[in-house]
């Protein structure tokens, strides 16, 4: 018969528990894994699944009593390094919503609004379409593959139950400009292009008064913003590519600052 001591329930459970609340803090922020058609019972699942499948990979844990409230503070400790690695990823994704954004209020589409599954709210109908390419660029690429790959390594730089320098938290505050100057670089070519049709027909109604501005010039602005959104989806792949590898590095720099080797 099989017996099993109150200490050994605790080892194995503690060894499932804060592996469990680090990857599920993970699903409740990072893109893809915390999307909001996926249904709650569906994400613990999958965590709970994940978190089987990466323990034999793990340090050991921590022999904490479950039933202390160190334990409970470590457990929330652990969901928050989640959250933090899933939301720093999640900056780059709303990099190109804010560009999709400015290229639709450019356009002249910022009244064409479509409720975003993905963030809860409401966006244009550009920052829709480069969403969706986003993220169907990022499953090609692995990239929900290598988050589970980044959190494993994360018990290698932040083992549990050690605490974490704050100089972490505020790295995350840092990169949320990183949102606002990447998006803006990402829609500059829309917008100049954009900004020059503009002038063109500010140029042209004023050589031509009689001309209507509002008849002529949305479908123009419309049609340009169009084609070279068509020409630029070409390169647009390996921009985005290269935004993702900035995002991994951005949450490598994370564990380096929570480990306080910065």
């Amino acid at each position: 018969m099989l017996n099993v001591t109150a200490a050994q329930l605790d080892a194995w459970l503690a060894a499932l528990m804060f592996p469990l609340a680090r990857l599920l803090g993970l699903f409740a922020s990072a893109p893809v894994l915390s999307n909001r058609m996926l249904s709650a019972r569906v994400r613990l699942a999958i965590g709970l699944a994940a978190a089987m499948a990466i323990l034999p990979a793990l340090p050991p844990m921590p022999q904490i009593p479950l039933d202390s409230w160190l334990a409970l503070g470590v457990l929330v400790h652990q969901a928050l390094i989640g959250i933090a690695i899933g939301f720093l990823m999640r900056l780059f994704f709303a990099a190109v919503d804010v560009a999709g954004e400015m290229i639709g209020l450019q356009m002249g589409l910022s009244f064409a609004i479509f409720f975003n599954p993905q963030t809860g709210g409401q966006s244009s109908v550009v920052a829709e379409f480069l969403g969706l390419l986003t993220l169907l660029i990022f499953l090609a690429l692995n990239g929900h593959l290598m988050l589970i790959q980044v959190l494993v390594a994360s018990f290698e730089w932040l083992p549990v139950g050690e605490a974490t320098d704050r100089q972490g938290w505020l790295l995350i505050v840092r990169y949320a400009s990183v949102m606002f100057s990447t998006g803006v670089l990402l829609a500059l070519p829309m917008v100049a292009a954009l900004l020059i049709t503009n002038i063109a027909l500010g140029v042209l109604t004023r050589a031509a008064p009689q001309l209507n501005l509002f008849a002529v010039g949305f479908p123009i602005t419309l049609s340009v913003g169009m084609i070279v959104l068509i020409l630029s989806l070409g390169v647009l792949g390996p921009m985005l590519q290269r935004l993702f590898e900035q995002g991994f590095e951005a949450v490598d720099q994370l564990f380096r600052a929570l480990a306080g080797a910065l």
